[in-house]
């Protein structure tokens, strides 16, 4: 769990030097006083991002004292209070924007696992993350994809082989660029991706950890299944949305993996206000 936060304080440091640069102009104008506000969700979702907000604050003060009202995975509701700061006005108005923004972003992202997660809580299949993350924060958003009930897949291209169809064809066959793969790095798992029944039959013969199930059918989804029977872990991806992912589900894959769920979520609207 903790390797999720390993990028946490760069993420914020990153996060507030874009936002203040020189310095915050409009705080400059008020008195050094301690204000309390509190944090008022808008609309239903799953929090997530306890701790990037609150390193918002603590990097530019680090008196300023949260205490929460709820955490990370908890289900929250329009106009609930999750959290009063206490702190200087212009610690807090100075954080405001961007402690908020990361706790939008990440409760997005759970919010949006859980919604395929539920949709398929009754089979035995599983929700994975992709790569298709936001640049520089992938472990916050992997572990909003925790958050949300989903799985994480790996991490980024390093700790663990997924060879799909362009190294395939550079290689010149599965076969050849898997056989490279094991020879490079033989205690890596190894992941391919085929498209076409063909394509898991050859497969099948080299003994891979788990194959990508690129855009198939329903029908192609279900025969790989039958073909397979457990040999190695089967995984949809490729147009996958809300409408269809019980029906894929259904055919017995073991994985289904999203990109929607970190790319093309909706922000969760919070507002900060002063008590």
């Amino acid at each position: 769990m903790d390797n999720f936060f390993i990028d946490l304080a760069t993420n914020v440091q990153n996060a507030l030097a874009e936002d203040i640069g020189s310095g915050d102009i409009n705080v400059e104008l008020l008195a050094k006083e301690t204000i309390t506000a509190q944090l008022i969700s808008r609309e239903p979702a799953i929090l997530c991002g306890v701790a990037w907000f609150e390193a918002t604050f603590k990097q530019l003060d680090n008196k300023v004292k949260i205490d929460w009202l709820v955490k990370d995975g908890d289900n929250i509701k329009p106009d609930q209070c999750l959290c009063k700061i206490t702190g200087t006005a212009q610690t807090l108005l100075t954080g405001e924007r961007t402690a908020i923004n990361f706790l939008q972003l990440l409760s997005a992202t759970a919010t949006e696992t859980q919604r395929y997660v539920n949709l398929i809580a009754d089979t035995n299949t599983k929700i994975l993350d992709t790569r298709k993350t936001i640049p520089g924060l992938r472990k916050a958003q992997k572990y909003a994809v925790h958050c949300g009930g989903g799985t994480n897949h790996r991490m980024g291209l390093y700790d663990a082989f997924l060879l799909k169809e362009n190294h395939i064809a550079a290689a010149g066959s599965i076969t050849k660029a898997v056989i490279a793969a094991r020879n490079h790095m033989p205690n890596l798992p190894i992941e391919v991706e085929v498209e076409t029944l063909e394509q898991v039959k050859e497969a099948l013969g080299i003994k891979v950890e788990r194959l990508l199930l690129d855009n198939f059918e329903l029908s192609q989804l279900e025969q790989a299944v039958d073909m397979v029977q457990k040999q190695v872990e089967l995984e949809a991806s490729g147009g996958i949305t809300l409408d269809n992912i019980y029906s894929i589900a259904k055919t017995g894959v073991d994985f289904i993996s999203i990109g929607a769920i970190t790319k093309n979520v909706h922000a969760i609207d919070f507002s900060m206000r002063v008590i």
